[in-house]
């Protein structure tokens, strides 16, 4: 025990006992070594700081090589200045192959930039949903339909990536849709999960136009799944719903001079293919064709009424009213059927509007 602590104390105190010391100094490329060692060990933290710290490691144990090979001659100096290069070469290798597959294409690197990214959406988040949608980027020639009306199932949801998309109902226009906005998103949000349905509209492309396109079942698990994507998507659509209502109410505005309220029912009358061939001639028609029929004598004024109208002021005159379409037939001829539905689920509310009477 003695022994031992005496040992130690010449170790401590004393410094080891040296033959020789050398008086000149080590090579440059030693010092160089060192100095690429300190730079790499004051390296930070994530993707890009373990690039700055593999990168300085790998070029100061090869200088290590050098200095062992040239001037220090030891066999072990260089065998484990050349493993350690080694490892440091291949953690490099592996955060390459890292980035390269974490690296998104073009258009879904603008989509986060210009839609997620705004809202604070975690990239690793976002990834879930490109993966969805299989990192496919699909495209529309002009004049091409991306939907039918009447005959294409609601069986996707896209976006618009690039273009301009005309939305028609019976051959009538009723709204753009730009980049970055949802082309079926009313239909979307008018179906359970469990439902089937066809399009109320036809969509068709006014330009060459991109989209990407998430199938109905997958994204449906996908929002079960993941409660966080659920609450964005709901965000998503309801503010894409609200900028097409306010679209159609925008194009109501310009045509009449009034700020009409898209919620109403009626408003079929203002919108619908008829409204604009009909004029007051056949309002006067069909309102004639409305009154019950009536004899000839029944039509004359009796005395007692004459007197009546001789002496106080004259009646107006009745005018017949229109019976209101029933709630069916109207939602399935309005072009707002899928926008409705919509409204009256309390996806996308409006503030109340001005509502003339129609």
């Amino acid at each position: 025990m003695n022994a031992n602590s005496s040992t130690m104390s010449q170790l401590l105190w004393q410094g080891p006992v040296c033959v020789g010391w050398k008086r000149d100094l080590e090579g440059a490329v030693y010092h160089l070594a060192n100095c690429f060692l300190l730079l790499g060990f004051m390296g930070g933290s994530g993707v890009y700081g373990c690039f700055y710290l593999f990168g300085f490691l790998g070029t100061g144990y090869v200088c290590c090589v050098m200095w062992g090979w040239f001037d220090a001659c030891g066999l072990d100096i260089i065998l484990w200045s050349v493993l350690l290069a080694a490892a440091c070469l291949l953690q490099l290798g592996y955060l390459i192959d890292r980035l390269r597959r974490s690296t998104l294409p073009e258009e879904f690197d603008v989509l986060y930039k210009t839609l997620c990214l705004p809202l604070q959406v975690p990239l690793q988040v976002y990834k879930e949903i490109v993966r969805c949608c299989e990192e496919r980027v699909l495209t529309l020639t002009t004049e091409q339909t991306y939907a039918v009306e009447g005959e294409t199932p609601i069986n996707r949801l896209s976006l618009l990536l690039s273009g301009r998309v005309r939305v028609t109902q019976d051959g009538q226009f009723l709204h753009y849709i730009f980049p970055y906005q949802f082309m079926d998103s009313p239909e979307w949000e008018s179906l359970q999960p469990s439902e089937e349905g066809v399009f109320q509209v036809t969509l068709t492309a006014e330009t060459p136009c991109s989209y990407i396109s998430w199938p109905r079942k997958s994204l449906h698990l996908l929002l079960t799944k993941e409660r966080y994507i659920s609450h964005l998507f709901s965000a998503l659509l309801g503010y894409d719903i609200s900028e097409k209502l306010y679209a159609l109410n925008d194009k109501l505005f310009a045509k009449f001079g009034l700020r009409f309220d898209i919620r109403l029912p009626s408003l079929y009358h203002v919108l619908g293919p008829a409204a604009s061939d009909t004029g007051p001639e056949s309002e006067k028609e069909d309102e004639e064709a409305r009154e019950p029929a009536m004899p000839t004598s029944a039509r004359q004024m009796p005395p007692c009424s004459a007197l009546a109208a001789a002496t106080g002021p004259p009646a107006p005159p009745s005018r017949a009213r229109m019976s209101r379409p029933d709630s069916g037939v109207l939602a399935s001829r309005t072009p707002l059927h899928s926008y409705s539905q919509v409204m009256s689920r309390g996806q996308a509310p409006l503030a109340p509007a001005h509502t003339p009477e129609l």
